[in-house]
């Protein structure tokens, strides 16, 4: 078989890394891909987001499966090009893709068919804003509605802090399309899990729950991030994960069906469990990023074919095992980021890393005069596996000390505190 990876970050590294252990693949793509996924695929130069471009190249080569990444690419209609030309491509419709392109569609989708959530509001002015906020009181969390990498959600805990967020969203304009809708909701209080399925509308496949840390600096300080580490498995009980696919998963995708939006791929419901019950945050619509790069390296088996099911539509039993071992991702970043990031900087110890028993994925990376060198925000994802969680994030922490390069920011407290 010929399968092709579209992306070019770690999520799509460990992915490649993935797929290429499969015995039906014979020759493996990447678009554009990154100097980790050359060992392991074919890289070609073509954007995530050049969906026609894409389409022709898998056109082109006969590939028979094409996985994506990213979310931009699903937003913007990737899979409805691939099925005008009959080419097999897991990940939903650019309709249904609406679940992560657009905040403001989840929230009142939620309201309409009772997915229990945060209760919020959908605004398109300041004073509207400052309306909900009076109802919501304070803590609330601002959300813009379009995709934003991950950097539009704002948590205002105090008047400061929401008169901030009233600025960059409305009279600063930072998220510019992005933010012309913003969500206004209450700040749900709990412990928080990445819940993600692979579906094909109907039949749905949980894989190993996982828990990320989208702030920048330990105690969950700092701006958001794209995420800076995750650990699987996730503390969640299986009465709990029951919780969440009877009253999200399930409703969510018969309600996607009832509005002509049915949905087949990835499904990423990020949660916070609280005393009420699991509330949904937000809904992606691809696998996440770092939390793949923990729950692939869980999946003892062939994916190729529960993929091949599931663009067919029709998903069976998966016949893929969970391992009974954990995974803790430790991301290392550039100076600068989540801003402005500075690229450019050489980095050493990957081989070191990779030595000790690390997996390395790489994101933010190119090669320069024979170096590899920053060229991004997130630069690596340096994975630990173990027995327990503890061994997994020991192994972590010792590859990203042996990783260095100018300005490196990390968090030091990842899977910490749940062992």
């Amino acid at each position: 078989m010929k399968l092709l990876v579209v992306g070019g970050g770690a999520r799509e590294h460990a992915l490649v890394w993935k797929l290429a252990s499969s015995p039906l693949v014979e020759e493996l793509y990447a678009a554009p891909g990154n100097p980790g996924m050359a060992a392991l695929a074919d890289c070609v130069p073509i954007r995530a987001d050049a969906i026609v471009e894409l389409a022709d190249f898998a056109e082109s080569l006969r590939i028979d499966l094409t996985v994506v990444g990213p979310e931009l690419p699903l937003v913007l209609g990737i899979r409805d090009e691939f099925e005008r030309r009959n080419l097999l491509l897991v990940g939903p419709s650019r309709r249904a893709a609406e679940v992560e392109g657009s905040k403001a569609f989840t929230k009142l989708l939620c309201q309409k068919y009772g997915i229990p959530t945060a209760t919020g509001e959908v605004v398109a002015s300041r004073q509207q804003a400052e309306r909900a906020v009076q109802q919501l009181g304070l803590p609330v969390v601002l959300k813009a509605d379009g995709l934003a990498a991950g950097k539009g959600v704002l948590v205002c805990r105090t008047a400061e802090e929401l008169e901030e967020a009233l600025v960059r969203f409305f009279d600063q304009r930072e998220f510019a399309a992005a933010g012309e809708r913003v969500v206004v909701e209450e700040c749900l209080a709990g412990e928080e899990v990445s819940f993600l399925v692979l579906t094909d509308g109907r039949s749905v496949w949980p894989l190993p729950a996982a828990r990320d840390y989208k702030r920048l600096k330990d105690g969950d300080e700092g701006p958001n991030t794209g995420g800076m580490g995750a650990f699987s498995p996730a503390p969640l009980p299986r009465e709990v994960a029951s919780q969440i696919l009877t009253h999200v998963i399930y409703p969510a995708l018969q309600a996607l069906a009832q509005e002509g939006r049915p949905y087949q791929g990835i499904l990423y419901a990020g949660l916070m469990l609280t005393p009420e019950g699991p509330k949904l945050l937000e809904f992606n619509c691809r696998l996440g990023d770092p939390e793949t790069q923990v729950v692939l390296p869980r999946l003892d088996g062939d994916l190729v074919p529960v993929l091949l099911q599931a663009a067919r539509g029709e998903l069976a039993s998966p016949g893929v095992s969970v391992i009974r071992q954990a995974a803790a991702c430790v991301v290392v970043a550039s100076r600068g980021y989540p801003q402005a990031s500075e690229t450019g900087d050489p980095i050493s110890g990957i081989e070191e890393a990779q030595e000790l028993g690390a997996l390395v994925f790489h994101a933010g990376t190119a090669v320069r005069d024979g170096r590899v060198v920053t060229a991004g925000g997130r630069v690596l994802s340096l994975v630990g596996t173990g027995p327990t969680l503890r061994e997994a994030v020991e192994l972590a922490y010792r590859a990203v000390s042996r990783v260095a390069f100018a300005g490196m920011q990390f968090r030091r407290d990842v899977g910490r505190g749940f062992y």
